[in-house]
C-alpha cells in the first residue's frame, strides 16, 4: 500500500501542487493544502480502487478542503515580516512574465471565482463535474467562469500576449 501510493504522490503530486497554487493563490497555503490532502487520501487508500487513477478523487478532496478553509477564514490581511521582491519582467522569459500576470491576476479573484476558472480551464473539467466539486448548480459555475474572465481581463494588461495570433494582435480573448 505505502508504495503505491508513494508512486502515486511522486507521479501526480506535482500536478496537483499547480492546482492547489492556482486555487490558493499562495505558493505556501498551496503546499499546506495538498499536505492535508494527501493525508486524508492516505487514510482512505486501502478502500480505494486505485486500479483506476485517483486523481478525481484527490481533486475532490483538494477543492472540497480549500472550499472549508475559506468558509472558515474570516477575510483579513496577511501579515508579512518582509514584502515580497517583485520579479523584474526584463529577468524572465515572456512566457514567466505571462505566467506571473495570471496568477497575480487569479489571486485577486474572490474564491469561487478562481475555483471555477482553475477547474474549467487548467484541470480540463467540464461544467457538470467542477459543479458537482463546487456544491453548486452548472448555471453558478457559469457565471463564476464568467464573472472570473471578465475580471481577468481587467486584471491583466493588454500588452501582455496570451493567445496571440497575427489577425487577432495580442490581449486575452
Amino acid at each position: 500500500m505505502d508504495t503505491d501510493f508513494a508512486d502515486f504522490v511522486r507521479r501526480r503530486g506535482d500536478h496537483h501542487l499547480k492546482t492547489a497554487v492556482l486555487l490558493t493563490g499562495d505558493w505556501h497555503a498551496a503546499e499546506d493544502l495538498v499536505q492535508s490532502c494527501l493525508g486524508k487520501l492516505y487514510r482512505v487508500w486501502p478502500r480505494l480502487d486505485t486500479t483506476t487513477e485517483p486523481d478525481a478523487y484527490l481533486r475532490r478532496i483538494l477543492v472540497n478542503t480549500y472550499r472549508s478553509w475559506w468558509r472558515a477564514r474570516w477575510r483579513r490581511e496577511i501579515l508579512r515580516a518582509e514584502l515580497p521582491q517583485a520579479a523584474d519582467p526584463g529577468d524572465l522569459e515572456e512566457a514567466g512574465v505571462v505566467a506571473e500576470d495570471i496568477r497575480n491576476a487569479l489571486a485577486k479573484l474572490p474564491a469561487r471565482q478562481r475555483t471555477a476558472l482553475v477547474l474549467r480551464f487548467f484541470a480540463d473539467l467540464p461544467e457538470a463535474e467542477v459543479a458537482d466539486l463546487m456544491g453548486c448548480s452548472a448555471g453558478t459555475v457559469k457565471t463564476h467562469t464568467h464573472r472570473g474572465l471578465r475580471a481577468m481581463r481587467r486584471l491583466i494588461s493588454p500588452e501582455v500576449l496570451v493567445n496571440r495570433t497575427e489577425e487577432e494582435g495580442s490581449g486575452i480573448r
